[in-house]
């Protein structure tokens, strides 16, 4: 696992894939499961591992925070990269950083509070807790009210932060003024775009943001990493094809949950069986709902598979 200083090339070698936990009936981890869904996305090129809102370490609590992040760690090959969630509450966050402190992370990403919470509070929370970890944090930023962009640059100039995950969702990316001041006040090498497929083109040609998270790349790891290679390449009209074999599955989990969605896509697609999830959050049990994840899901899987072995039968061939 990587455990050297976090880079620009580190945030652009890989999509960073937020993956959903796997759990057995009593909530306990599903260690073979999980490794399943680890080797599924390194087949298809994935080697960085974000663990955060879809595998909901929002809920985690402190006691078992240290099995698991070592557990995960455990399942992760020595060139990939895992980064683990602190918070989203100070307290919390404060304890778990004094965690991860003794472990070989490199980083971890700090959760985003919704309430109670100030921009200068979140900006003076986010020093502490990258003090106590003793190593820079990943912000998260998700609303345009959590951080302003004046204390974002001054994370980044103390050594607060290494990184920021952008994810603040808008009908229209490109009229995003709140990441224009973003990036006056802090190097687009540190920002990677944080809503997956959708917005990705966007945010990488238009702003020049260094990468992407995503969930869904967990059912199609090899057309994600090529929508990556795309747009790396500036050949935007691939990376549009690619793109638009995301969205059946995108809408999905835009207009129910994209966290439920995501854990029940990779069941039903039979890539690894996420279990139950988490509490406080629940499975879906729509059968309507779990039928259109299945097609979706499915079709996507496919048309993956097709996209590598196609790739790879060229290869053989020359």
């Amino acid at each position: 696992m990587k455990t050297t200083a976090v880079t620009k090339s580190d945030l652009e070698a890989s999509v960073l894939a937020v993956p959903p936990l796997a759990r057995n009936k009593d909530l306990s981890l599903n260690i073979e499961e999980n490794r399943k869904l680890i080797r599924y996305l390194k087949d298809g090129g994935v080697t960085t591992l974000m663990y955060g809102g879809n595998a909901n370490f929002y809920n985690l609590g402190v006691f078992d925070y240290a099995d698991t992040v070592e557990t995960i760690a455990g399942l992760a090959d020595a060139d990939s990269w895992v980064i683990p969630s602190v918070g989203p509450d100070f307290g919390k966050a404060m304890d778990q950083a004094k965690i991860l402190r003794d472990m070989k992370f490199p980083t971890c990403m700090v959760l985003p509070l919704n309430f109670p919470v100030t921009p200068a509070g979140a900006a003076q929370g986010i020093a502490r807790i990258a003090e106590r970890f003793g190593r820079p944090v990943i912000a998260y930023l998700k609303t345009e009210n959590y951080l302003k962009p004046e204390d974002i640059g001054a994370l980044a100039r103390d050594g607060a932060i290494c990184a920021i995950k952008y994810a603040v969702v808008l009908e229209d990316p490109l009229k995003d003024e709140y990441l224009k001041k973003v990036l006056n006040s802090v190097s687009r090498d540190l920002i990677i775009s944080g809503i997956g497929e959708r917005p990705a083109i966007d945010h990488l040609r238009d702003f020049q943001l260094t990468g992407f998270t995503s969930g869904s790349v967990c059912v199609a790891p090899y057309l994600s990493t090529s929508l990556l290679h795309a747009l790396k390449a500036k050949d935007y009209a691939r990376a549009a094809e690619i793109r638009a074999l995301f969205l059946p599955l995108e809408d999905h989990r835009d207009g129910i949950s994209p966290l439920r969605v995501l854990h029940e896509a990779v069941t039903l697609a039979g890539i690894a069986d996420m279990g139950p999830m988490y509490p406080m959050l629940s499975n879906l049990d729509d059968p309507a709902q779990l039928a259109k994840i299945k097609a979706a899901a499915g079709q996507l899987k496919q048309l993956d598979q097709a996209a590598k072995n196609e790739k790879t039968g060229a290869h053989k061939a020359a």
